[in-house]
């Protein structure tokens, strides 16, 4: 007998089979993973929409009756600090949709005079807070980070004064728009001040 050790054997190399399995399987991980990541980036970048704020938009009658208190927004197509506040307003109203109405008036629309010379709008976009009785409690313009309309929506909701927005009836003066220009009494002008 002998009382030599055997010999260790080079490992046996896969099987073919074994390995096209496991290159179909990581193919298909990667597939898979890079259509997740595809999905996942877009909806990260996808933006909300004037016109699409505006379709999902609260009727202003109906605001001003339904007992929730409200966001009104007078905003236009062409107001580049609009668009630019359209993703939070979007994702505000996803936040409290089931405690604040959210109204869209576009200014370039005359049905909304009446408002626009009742709330004074002198520059957009221009937010009015209205209570649960529909009457305006604060009046804010301008390009409003997200964490300060939060806080406004909050006070807004617990009927508390809003905290970044002055009284109603505390406002700049305003004209109707008698044409496409730049003056300063246009509402196309764009405001970066809580309104006095």
């Amino acid at each position: 007998m002998s009382t030599e050790s055997p010999v260790n054997s080079p490992a046996k190399p896969e099987s073919n089979m074994g390995q096209r399995v496991r290159n179909f399987l990581i193919a298909i991980v990667a597939i898979t993973l890079t259509v997740a990541l595809f999905l996942g980036m877009r909806t990260e970048t996808s933006t909300a929409s004037l016109s699409q704020l505006d379709e999902q938009s609260t009727p202003l009658e109906l605001a001003t009756s339904n007992g929730k208190p409200s966001l009104v927004e007078f905003y236009a197509n062409w107001c580049t600090v609009c668009q630019k506040m359209a993703p939070d307003i979007a994702q505000l109203e996803q936040q409290y949709a089931d405690k604040v109405n959210f109204v869209m008036l576009n200014v370039d629309n005359t049905k909304w005079l009446p408002e626009m010379l009742r709330y004074r709008v002198d520059g957009i976009p221009h937010f009015v807070f209205l209570d649960t009785d529909g009457e305006a409690t604060a009046q804010a313009i301008g390009d409003l980070p997200r964490n300060i309309m939060s806080s406004n929506l909050q006070a807004l909701v617990a009927g508390s004064p809003i905290p970044y927005a002055q009284r109603s009836g505390e406002v700049s003066q305003f004209s109707p728009p008698t044409g496409v220009g730049g003056s300063q009494d246009d509402p196309r002008s764009h405001g970066s001040q809580v309104v006095n």
